[in-house]
């Protein structure tokens, strides 16, 4: 069986489950050419990618990665492509600069977000209500959490814009000269931005600002006298990664999930007749298609081996959360959408100390999204031919998520608010 798989090709990329079911089966531990003919692994099955992803010897310290690595992202020995954060640090940079954001992401807190979320979700909603067709990603799953995170931050309203664009520079392909540009650029321009906002959201800066009454997770980082408090560098990282992270993971859930539904219409069927059904459906949605192909790249620090296969010190390795998600050994039927699925640990945010820390935001974000989506459009389909739609490809390659989702919204329903 040929196993050679292009990672970054179109075909791929609208199709990878039948050939990560092929790796997951004969090759669970896949050797692969990757950028500058280097060589990166890529962990296939559920078990595996579980336990590597709490396994402290897979690195994410940018110092533990081969030169090839280095050169694209261009960085040194001690950054990430977005700075210096939490995600590119290992125990103990990690647990303290964590420590710092987790409080801003309870479950509490983001329950509390909820009222807002929904009335942005709804004026979303209106300005696209009575139109025959619209693009669901450019209408609803772009702007939401682009504007959810920016105001959990304190980003200004009229620069919202501004980040949007400047996340995709930053997700160019590092692969081509345009690419590596492109993440240039948008990498200056996002901190040129930060750089002069976080010194006026300074305390003292600005006379007119009480700092103590601002509720932003911005100014609560900023603020003086902690000695656990970020540097000016982990701090500018710290905001790219949650402004990053926080808007692209949650733009790929949407889409993806209500492309899973729309083409599965008796679970769309049951959803909307048992809307109890819909954190579990959130759930499988995620496991089914979900936002993160692969997690950005780990690095061994000494030799591991998994499933028979010895993956040498300073290796490259990619965790394939698409993959791990669709494992028959851990799922059953796992191709198959089930919206009643019991027992449904899936790893599409993660697992051990990295673990998404705003996958609580992101799952209540999906499920105001789908449920006042499929509440205010009770005739929503899907307006092409699913072999139509268009998969991002390039960037670093490890989101899953599409171009576009072209849909008919139907008779618009009376919906009480």
């Amino acid at each position: 069986m040929d196993l050679s798989v292009d990672l970054s090709s179109e075909a791929f990329k609208a199709h990878p489950y039948p050939a990560y079911a092929a790796l997951r089966l004969d090759s669970p531990v896949h050797r692969l050419t990757g950028p500058m003919g280097s060589e990166v692994f890529l962990i296939t099955r559920y078990q595996d990618a579980r336990d590597a992803l709490a396994d402290p010897r897979f690195s994410k310290e940018p110092k533990a990665a081969p030169e090839w690595a280095k050169v694209m992202a261009g960085v040194g020995d001690d950054e990430g492509p977005m700075g210096r954060n939490m995600l590119n640090s290992d125990p103990p940079d990690h647990t303290r600069q964590r420590r710092l954001v987790n409080k801003a992401f309870t479950p509490r807190r983001v329950e509390a977000l909820a009222p807002r979320i929904q009335r942005i979700t709804d004026d979303l909603l209106d300005a696209v209500a009575g139109e025959p067709e619209t693009d669901l990603m450019a209408a609803l799953a772009h702007p939401l959490p682009i504007t959810v995170i920016c105001e959990l931050l304190g980003i200004p309203l009229a620069d919202r814009r501004d980040f949007a664009v400047w996340t995709r520079m930053l997700l160019a392909s590092p692969a081509t000269e345009e690419g590596i540009l492109s993440r240039r650029q948008g990498n200056e321009e996002m901190s040129r931005y930060l750089v002069d906002l976080i010194e006026r959201m300074r305390p003292g800066v600005d006379p007119d600002r009480d700092p103590d009454s601002q509720p932003d997770l911005l100014s609560a980082l900023i603020a003086p006298g902690r000695e656990d408090q970020l540097d000016g560098r982990e701090l500018l990282g710290m905001v790219k990664l949650l402004l990053v992270a926080g808007h692209e993971t949650t733009v790929n859930h949407i889409g993806n999930g209500v492309l899973a539904l729309l083409r599965h219409p008796e679970q769309l069927a049951l959803l909307r007749s048992r809307p109890e059904l819909l954190p579990a459906a959130v759930e499988e949605m995620l496991r089914y298609d979900g936002p993160i192909e692969r997690v950005p790249m780990r690095f061994t620090t000494e030799d591991v081996e998994i499933a028979g296969t010895v993956i040498p010190k300073g290796s490259a390795v990619n965790i394939v959360l698409g993959s791990a998600d669709r494992d028959e050994r851990r799922f059953a039927d796992p191709d198959a959408l089930d919206i009643e699925r019991k027992d449904n640990q899936h790893i599409a945010f993660g697992h051990g100390i990295h673990y998404c820390v705003g996958a609580p935001l992101a799952r209540l974000e999906s499920r105001i999204a789908f449920r006042s989506l499929l509440d205010r459009f009770p005739g929503l389909e899907l307006a092409c031919k699913p072999e139509e739609l268009r998969w991002r490809i390039g960037g670093p390659n490890i989101m899953r998520g599409l171009d576009t989702l072209p849909v008919r919204l139907g008779t618009v329903a009376d919906v009480p608010r």
